[in-house]
């Protein structure tokens, strides 16, 4: 996966990576639209690199995605999604191995279609997450989660309350079977939000990673 395609980086401010970030773009852009995250972010997090591949096939219209776009709740959704996964890890894996960490020192980032495969990926890894933090995005394959889950780590989950293309239900239906399997998982509505990111959604997920990593340096795994 990694050598197919452009992958922008951004080493830790502080010299040394201690933590590794993934952004996971959504549908018809590409890396560096999320990558943006990291210049509002890298002032409170110095020792965290963070990483935003383009996803592999291109779109029609341009941009790039992770799977073929679908109506939401389509059948196809869940199969999609798992025939994404292994290029995913892959990439995941080079990094941390690239920065010396494991992959409990790892947080998933991810924006609408990123979204549902930072949490398609992160639970089914072997070694948990640091944490999991989506925007205007869900779960797929709900039913299927108590097999396949392999870690809990912690989610979060922030959604526009207007978001025109995927409904705020999503988010918190997801979160209800994030729950449900035994997850600790929260979300996050937003009043006048779209489909889109604000300041203080970038707030919010900064707080949430924040406290995930103080979390895991207290209890590592």
């Amino acid at each position: 996966m990694s050598g197919e395609r452009n992958i922008l980086r951004r080493d830790a401010a502080s010299g040394k990576a201690k933590w590794l970030v993934v952004f996971l773009h959504g549908l018809g852009s590409n890396g560096a639209d999320l990558m943006s995250f990291a210049d509002y972010w890298q002032g409170s997090m110095p020792d965290i690199a963070f990483v935003a591949p383009d996803a592999p096939t291109p779109c029609p219209d341009g941009g790039y995605q992770w799977m073929q776009r679908l109506p939401a709740g389509h059948p196809r959704m869940f199969d999609e999604a798992d025939a994404a996964r292994g290029g995913i890890d892959t990439l995941i894996d080079e990094e941390l191995s690239r920065l010396g960490l494991d992959g409990s020192r790892l947080v998933l980032v991810g924006f609408s279609q990123g979204t549902v495969m930072a949490l398609h990926v992160g639970l089914r890894r072997e070694q948990a997450p640091a944490a999991i933090l989506g925007y205007a995005g869900g779960l797929v394959g709900a039913d299927r989660l108590a097999a396949d889950m392999k870690s809990k780590p912690p989610v979060m989950l922030i959604h526009g309350e207007q978001d025109e293309m995927v409904p705020v239900y999503a988010m918190m239906e997801s979160v209800k079977a994030l729950t449900d399997a035994g997850l600790v998982a929260a979300g996050q509505a937003m009043p006048g939000l779209g489909h889109a990111v604000n300041e203080q959604a970038l707030v919010i997920g900064a707080r949430f990673i924040l406290s995930a990593i103080a979390y895991r340096e207290k209890h590592p795994i």
